[in-house]
């Protein structure tokens, strides 16, 4: 039976709490959630920030849930450098990142952070490799890339997420329907290899893509909600319920 939990409480952001409340909640759990967005395209018919909302929701909930605190968004990643060219996307270096995340990691662990759990929605190898090499003193580092999941059963179009896709495309129409145009969405599907090689950034967006890859008109906000539940149960049952017994 899939488990489908509805938040608690209220999600604990630390930008809206006082140091004494920080601390209390760090006392009695010493983890924290991390959410890294990203600013870049998913094609004409989404927003720049779809990676960010997508994880930035999850920490809610989780937050909710769990009672863990949330840091503020780092609201940018590491994009494919060929898609420079998209207005709006922003960029950072994998190096920058990793520095970024090792300064405010170090900060956090100097306050009696015991855990970290970096969300991310964003699939470029060069970003999933700044995050996990993040650097502490003695705290625990989690990276979750939500679209590491299997999402077979749910698909129709496609074996795996791609970008801007039948995955990402459901998952704004259940968390953030006034944002897409679904009248704008175009297929442009990749194979394996072309698809590997883009995420590493040796191919460029094709010219008969808007910038999405996939099926986005195969999206809808049932699925969505399906996709989102999945992500959810997830992680929730790998990170947060039984946190000792995975060594990753």
């Amino acid at each position: 039976m899939t488990y489908s939990p509805g938040p608690t409480g209220s999600p604990r952001r630390i930008k809206q709490m006082r140091p004494d409340e920080v601390a209390a909640a760090i006392r009695a759990d010493p983890r924290l959630i991390i959410p890294v967005g990203a600013c870049e395209q998913h094609g004409r018919h989404m927003p720049l920030g779809t990676d960010t909302m997508i994880v930035e929701h999850l920490a809610d909930d989780l937050s909710a849930e769990f009672g863990i605190c949330i840091s503020p968004t780092v609201e940018y990643g590491v994009n494919v450098a060929t898609e420079r060219g998209f207005p709006g996307n922003a960029s950072l270096r994998k190096k920058t990142l990793h520095r970024m995340l090792n300064d405010l990691l170090d900060t956090w662990e100097s306050t009696g952070v015991l855990e970290f759990i970096l969300l991310t929605a964003h699939e470029h190898d060069p970003h999933q490799e700044a995050l996990a090499t993040v650097i502490t003193t003695t705290a625990r580092v989690r990276v979750v890339d939500v679209f590491a999941i299997d999402f077979r059963e749910i698909m129709e179009g496609q074996a795996a997420p791609m970008h801007g896709d039948e995955v990402d495309t459901s998952l704004l129409l259940f968390l953030a329907p006034h944002l897409v145009r679904m009248d704008l969405a175009e297929d442009y599907m990749m194979s394996r290899d072309e698809l590997r090689r883009y995420r590493r950034g040796w191919l460029k967006v094709p010219k008969g893509s808007s910038g999405s890859i996939g099926r986005p008109s195969l999206a809808s906000a049932a699925k969505g909600a399906a996709i989102y539940a999945h992500i959810r149960e997830k992680v929730r049952a790998r990170v947060f319920l039984t946190p000792e017994a995975d060594s990753d």
